[in-house]
């Protein structure tokens, strides 16, 4: 999942579906400040290319991401040189450092596979927080939401490519499987792949009681970024062997 040839053409398709990262950050930063009015730091985990935090950048003195997939990580080096962007798994990342903010959206949280591993992750996020921090993540979808066989298409373009994208989801136990078909077209001729996504339908009381867990009780928004709602926690928590990122300024 999430090699180089996905990579090359996340943000093309994504844009085409209607997806809006400064927006998204603006959303996001809306509901942090009004958490935590003073907030500096951010911390995105899963970040992916970098779209949003190219957009968060802008917004706080500081920003970090995390991300798993090396493919997409150079992608967001690549756009944001200046960023630091760690290689790390969200159930046992250490930066060594707290944060104002952590997020974790785009429903990355699906991708683990048990309720052990959303506990391990969020305990991990929430460990990068100053006490009061704000933890957002956005989740897949709820089990009583799936629909089973669900099938999406795509078609996306720019000045040098096409791409459509096909996707079916099934039923496979407790995860969804997603398996997503590219066809791209560029003036080299035409090229396909395909990516078979697995994301696990936690319940919402599942995702509430690893907030709790993790020390940093949340509450659930309806709606949210797409659809799928948020999850906002507040960290209640402080460590001594964790210190505070300093603020950066431009």
């Amino acid at each position: 999942m999430y090699g180089p040839e996905l990579a090359a053409v996340y943000e093309l398709v994504y844009r085409s579906r209607g997806k809006d990262w400064d927006a998204e950050a603006a959303y996001l930063e809306r509901e942090i400040r009004s958490r935590f009015p003073s907030a500096d730091s951010l911390l995105d985990v899963a970040c992916g290319t970098g779209a949003h935090l190219e957009s968060f950048r802008r917004r706080f003195s500081l920003t970090e991401g995390v991300e798993l997939s090396d493919a997409m990580r150079a992608e967001a080096v690549r756009r944001l040189p200046d960023v630091p962007v760690h290689v790390g798994d969200m159930r046992s990342f250490d930066l060594g450092r707290r944060f104002d903010a952590v997020i974790c959206v785009f429903c990355s949280i699906g991708y683990l596979e048990t309720v052990a591993d959303l506990r391990a992750a969020l305990r991990s996020m929430a460990a990068h927080l100053v006490p009061g921090g704000v933890l957002i993540v956005e989740p897949w979808w709820f089990p009583e939401h799936f629909i089973d066989g669900y099938v999406a298409g795509d078609l996306a373009r720019d000045e040098e490519r096409t791409v459509s994208r096909i996707s079916h989801s099934t039923l496979q136990g407790r995860r969804t499987r997603m398996e997503l078909r590219f066809v791209i077209g560029t003036k080299a001729g035409i090229s396909e792949f395909t990516e078979i996504n697995l994301l696990t339908l936690f319940t919402r009381e599942e995702y509430l009681d690893a907030f709790a867990d993790a020390g940093c009780p949340a509450e659930y928004l309806e709606g949210g970024l797409t659809g799928r709602g948020l999850f906002i926690g507040i960290s209640r928590e402080a460590g001594e062997d964790v210190r505070r990122v300093p603020p950066r300024r431009p």
